[in-house]
């Protein structure tokens, strides 16, 4: 049985609930016409029908409604009353208390009420895509696709449809889209070209072989070791490799016009994370900056239904995740502890950097980049950057 069109699919629905309602014996004609349109159905709306999550304001407004609270209910686990007011009607963002007293007294998932609302998005239909929004053009530069020779609508679709099916298909890559990634941007990235550039990363991730990947051997002093490397002339190479020790993939792959995007992070079908990096800003401190903060989140965040992309020039104070795994990140390099009490913080010059570094055993493009973002001041340090050294580095890894 299959369903051809909407207007197919309301009439098998209608049927379908009238048929849940009766509630008949399955060995039974209506029990078995039961079955075989629930298969239909459900078959239909995994080709057609993507749905998110529920925003966190609806995911509220439902538990009120199913435990019939009032909006003063909330006021042990949102503040005041005014607050509560304002959380409902989008004006005021959850902070991170009251994300976990919402998790922990009315069982909210932490994975909807850390969502953006600046993110969310609606329904997805395959026949409302605008297929002239994908790169075919940069897909066929880089030899990605075949180039087309006809250009209308119908061809587009096939090539992107054709593009996607070593993933499992273009249906299998808007869920993952739509329902799994957190993303940090400044909502000005062409969404297409950057569901490319991922399924791209994930296309190269299956040809690497890693070994089995164990979550409890991430750990602060993992990371620290990681960072240690930074170092050494060869370290994002070193790095590579112990993270493939550990059943982690770390993809180099330059980043596609009109995105914006330094890193990301996701899980494979293996259950094995994927680190892809685009080296946009090709300089030494913002290669391991994003790297660190990748692998901050695999070792706090990263789920089948929790995971990043990220721009890390943009803030991220309106995200508790995104704000811990850059906290998490800068103490891997430089413990909080040291940094207030070196003379790199209280000097800013180049010998007290490359003191601090020595100390720490890490780059000094690390401590200069940090005195940089900490005095918005991007003048200084050039020299201490390493501006092109990685992408040197990788060129035979970096993929295009």
């Amino acid at each position: 049985m299959l369903i051809h069109n909407d207007e197919q699919y309301k009439k098998y629905l209608e049927e379908l609930n009238n048929l849940v309602a009766q509630d008949p014996d399955l060995n039974t004609f209506e029990g078995e016409r039961l079955s075989l349109l629930a298969m239909a159905v459900k078959e239909y709306e995994s080709n057609h029908f993507f749905f998110n999550k529920p925003s966190p304001i609806e995911a509220i407004r439902f538990r009120m409604e199913e435990q019939s609270l009032i909006q003063n209910d909330l006021i042990p686990y949102i503040g005041s009353k005014s607050k509560v007011s304002e959380v409902l009607s989008g004006k005021r963002n959850l902070t991170l208390p009251m994300i976990r007293a919402l998790n922990e007294n009315l069982g909210i998932p932490l994975d909807v009420l850390i969502q953006d609302s600046k993110n969310e998005t609606s329904e997805l239909r395959l026949e409302d895509i605008n297929w002239k929004e994908f790169p075919l053009n940069e897909m066929s530069k880089r030899g990605w696709i075949s180039k087309a020779k006809n250009k209308d609508e119908d061809n587009k679709k096939n090539i992107i449809t054709g593009f996607f099916k070593p993933l499992g298909g273009f249906s299998q890559q808007c869920v993952m889209w739509r329902r799994t990634l957190h993303k940090r941007d400044e909502n000005n990235t062409n969404a297409p070209t950057l569901m490319v550039w991922i399924a791209k990363v994930m296309m190269l991730a299956k040809q690497v072989n890693v070994g089995d990947f164990d979550k409890n051997l991430i750990t602060v002093d993992y990371l620290r070791e990681l960072a240690k490397l930074s170092q050494f002339n060869q370290g994002p190479l070193l790095a590579r490799e112990m993270l493939a020790k550990n059943g982690i993939k770390l993809i180099f792959l330059k980043h596609l016009p009109k995105t914006k995007i330094d890193g990301a992070c996701f899980l494979d079908s293996q259950g094995n994370p994927i680190i892809g990096m685009s080296l946009r800003h090709d300089r030494i401190d913002n290669f391991w900056h994003t790297l660190l903060h990748e692998m901050s989140h695999v070792y706090k965040h990263l789920t089948t239904q929790n995971q990043f992309i990220d721009d890390l020039d943009v803030e991220s104070a309106q995200d508790p995740q995104e704000k811990e795994a850059d906290k998490i990140a800068k103490e891997s390099f430089i413990p909080r502890s040291i940094w207030m009490r070196s003379d790199a913080f209280a000097m800013r010059t180049t010998p007290s950097i490359i003191n601090l570094a020595k100390q720490l055993n890490i780059h000094p493009a690390i401590i200069a980049g940090r005195i940089r973002y900490e005095t918005n001041d991007y003048t200084k340090f050039n020299d201490l950057l390493g501006q092109g050294e990685i992408t040197n580095l990788l060129r035979d890894q970096l993929n295009e």
